[in-house]
């Protein structure tokens, strides 16, 4: 199938550039308009608590807490000095003025001791928002932080000294939005030119570098374009930006590596340009479509997942692979056929390179380890098992630390939030208490049993702030008397109007009790809080008949967390499932599938402990300019990493077996045939493997912690993968295995022979 579409793309190679061109210049029209179709992911999960509380805080409460915005001040002067009083006023006076601004609170108007820094030099103001769908929220913080500058300006205090940021949910998420676009022309620029200097490297020569260089980039432009309309029907998210781009760079540059090796193999040979074409993608070809479907097998997975990032990310897998391993087997060979010869030039780069590509010395490897198998296996599995041993210590949560990217405005407004004890704030627990039927929060028995639970929840270890309506004797007071009238509470004095649009719902029969963690908690700590408070308030409020229901960010990430552990399984089943199938129908072998799954299992193994060891333990997590170990690993992270590295992991498996069954076909000699093809794709393997590792481990330092994750993960299981697996165990394994390697196609092959004789 391959052989005669490389064959008529070849006869018919100038169409077929034209055509890729065209698609190009199509693709130049979508692509660029991604950005404003994507959003920052961050969905509940559907059915969940969480996800209950938050649809029950949307709809039925006049003011929706995580409306609101926060707008921290740091000042060089306690804020009782004339300067930081006139901050806070001219911001307060701004901000009240803004249309779609409803309440603006501070310590100067409320008094409460929450708002004040524990240096007495820092504060913060809380900005409600009028809900609105058809609102930009990224334009509306930008309109905010626009105002916030022009006060501060017009007060004429140093700007340098006092530092106001704006953040809140909607901040951070339109800054996220911000930072994943910028890691993704900041790889792309970096990346270029060192992938260009790789490639040079592997082919000895400069035309053959820019190839795969150009294929590369149209996977990614092509992609985006389709992405691009494909969010207009559904919802994806911003990280598909980054997944496209390293996947696009990686694959479509593996790929490309791989035909135009074997091209220029075959044009070495003596075959036509032509021929040689043709032959490299019936072969070499053959290895990348293989490859391309195990890759598409991981990322098919991920869309079954219940979180639209995942989701997000296997489409953007999907997409971007797909299109790289149509590329390489349409537009590539067209490429080749016309440039032919040519593809070497300049001549004096492949004879001053010729060292690298030399494979005596990859056939004296593969000669030693042939020779002893055995020693091989044990020191493969030796370093592969102790890399493996800190898996036992992962710990799933969301990070300690590094969690809002703080090169942000909103995550470094998150950081000053923390400086003065209140690092919680912006991210409260939300406990909702619904009334039993046909009663309302706002009689005397209810607010008794809310003070009640209040109490209790405020008892906890590690809460600072709980607040609700029974937190204030007015309202208190005041609410039982329009009980009478059904929870009617839009009567109420007006004074109290702005607590109740923000813990009463507006039917009276909802309440909201907002909990305020202590400093020192952190995001990790707070989701065990949740915990402990979903059994606390059953116990307290069994009997009442009440409905309780614990929400807000640490929740939804609980809920989250659950949900993704227990799809997790079925995930890792499916996949390795499906690849082993798969292995198994292309080599007609039993052995070859089973191997591959299990060593490949274990490159994931080992780049799960290595992000435990750097990242939760914080060994060198400096060099990634995070503050300290993060003591917990994002659920998604082992779920996206071992889809995504599961796939990749098997280029080179594929890589390397396409070249060793090619030689036992002709020999007959399973010894041979690890030899030659080992020495054979050596060079190859080691190119594509080099650049991968650029690639992701770029993404290793992007500003959100989530593709730091994955981006190490990633990169660290490739340089197992084409080292310690593919050098060692593959090898060894096959040559203990012998012809029971290809077992039972070889059975077939000699049953059919004599059959024929």
């Amino acid at each position: 199938m391959i052989e005669r579409i490389a064959t008529a793309v070849v006869r018919h190679r100038c169409l077929a550039i034209l055509l890729w061109i065209a698609v190009a210049a199509v693709a130049s029209l979508a692509a660029p308009k991604i950005g404003a179709r994507l959003g920052t992911g961050g969905d509940v999960i559907e059915g969940t608590e969480s996800a209950r509380a938050a649809h029950r805080l949307e709809s039925r409460f006049a003011r929706p807490l995580d409306q609101a915005q926060i707008v921290t001040l740091e000042t060089p002067e306690p804020l009782t000095s004339p300067g930081p009083t006139l901050a806070v006023d001219s911001l307060s006076a701004a901000l009240a003025r803004v249309p779609f601004v409803t309440r603006v609170d501070s310590w100067r108007s409320s008094k409460d001791s929450i708002f004040l820094g524990r240096n007495g030099r820092s504060t913060f103001l809380s900005v409600a928002l009028a809900p609105d769908a058809r609102a930009d929220d990224a334009m509306r913080v930008d309109s905010i932080r626009a105002v916030v500058r022009r006060a501060i300006a017009r007060t004429g205090l140093d700007t340098a000294q006092y530092r106001v940021r704006v953040t809140g949910n909607t901040a951070l998420d339109a800054d996220m939005r911000r930072v994943v676009e910028q890691d993704s022309r900041r790889a792309e620029l970096q990346l270029m030119p060192i992938t260009l200097v790789v490639l040079v490297v592997a082919f000895g020569a400069l035309v053959a570098a820019l190839i795969p260089v150009i294929i590369g980039m149209l996977a990614i432009w092509i992609a985006l374009a389709l992405i691009s309309v494909l969010a207009t029907i559904t919802p994806v998210s911003v990280f598909v930006l980054n997944i496209t781009t390293m996947l696009g760079l990686g694959v479509g540059i593996d790929y490309s590596l791989l035909i135009v090796t074997r091209f220029r193999e075959e044009l070495a040979a003596g075959l036509a340009p032509r021929d040689a074409a043709v032959r490299a993608a019936a072969t070499a070809g053959r290895a990348v479509t293989t490859s391309g479907v195990s890759v598409v097998v991981g990322f098919g997975a991920l869309l079954l997942t219940p979180l639209t990032d995942t989701q997000s990310v296997g489409m953007g897998g999907l997409v971007v692979v797909g299109v790289a391993v149509i590329l390489a087997i349409t537009l590539l060979p067209a490429l080749l056929a016309t440039l032919g010869h040519g593809v070497d030039a300049p001549r004096w780069l492949v004879a001053a390179l010729a060292w690298y590509h030399d494979r005596r010395r990859w056939r004296s490897w593969a000669q030693r380890v042939t020779a002893r198998p055995v020693t091989a296996l044990v020191a493969g599995l030796l370093i592969i098992g102790s890399l493996t041993l800190p898996l036992l210590r992962m710990r799933i949560g969301l990070p300690a630390s590094g969690w809002f990217p703080a090169s942000s405005e909103a995550g470094q407004g998150v950081g000053a939030l923390e400086r003065m004890g209140v690092g919680t704030v912006s991210q409260p627990i939300h406990v909702l208490v619904q009334a039993p039927w046909k009663s309302y929060m706002t009689s005397s028995t209810a607010l008794t049993a809310l003070g009640r639970l209040a109490d209790s929840i405020a008892a906890e270890p590690g809460v600072r702030r709980v607040t609700s309506v029974a937190s204030f004797k007015e309202v208190r007071d005041a609410l039982p008397l329009v009980s009478a009238r059904k929870g009617d509470a839009s009567d109420a004095p007006a004074k109290m109007k702005d607590l109740l649009d923000t813990y009463m719902s507006r039917d009276g029969r909802l309440a909201l009790i907002d909990v305020v963690l202590q400093d020192t908690t952190s995001l990790t700590s707070a989701m065990h809080m949740v915990t402990r408070l979903r059994t606390l308030v059953g116990r307290v409020m069994r009997g009442t008949n009440a409905e309780v229901l614990v929400g807000g960010f640490a929740a939804e990430s609980v809920d989250l967390q659950r949900v993704m552990l227990d799809t997790f399984p079925t995930l890792v089943g499916l996949v390795l499932g499906a690849t082993a199938l798969m292995l198994a129908a292309s080599f007609r072998s039993l052995l070859v599938p089973f191997k591959a799954v299990i060593l490949n299992s274990m490159s994931v193994a080992a780049s799960f402990g290595l992000i435990v060891l750097v990242f939760q333990e914080g060994w060198g997590v400096r060099v990634f300019h995070l503050a300290g170990p993060t003591r917990a690993i994002f659920v998604v992270v082992p779920v996206l990493v071992f889809a995504i590295v599961f796939g990749l992991s098997m280029d080179y498996e594929v890589f390397l077996l396409a070249r060793i069954k090619e030689a036992f076909d002709r020999s007959r000699d399973n010894t041979a045939a690890v030899a030659e093809g080992l020495s054979a794709s050596a060079s190859t393997i080691t190119s594509a493997a080099l650049i991968m590792i650029l690639v992701f481990g770029a993404f290793a330092f992007a500003q959100a912690i989530v593709m730091q994750f994955i981006g190490f993960g990633l990169a660290a299981a490739v340089l197992l993968d084409a080292t310690v697996v593919r050098m060692l165990l593959v090898p060894a394994i096959m040559q203990l295995a012998g012809d029971w390697n290809w077992w039972p196609g070889t059975r077939l092959a000699r049953l059919l022979a004599d059959h024929a004789s």
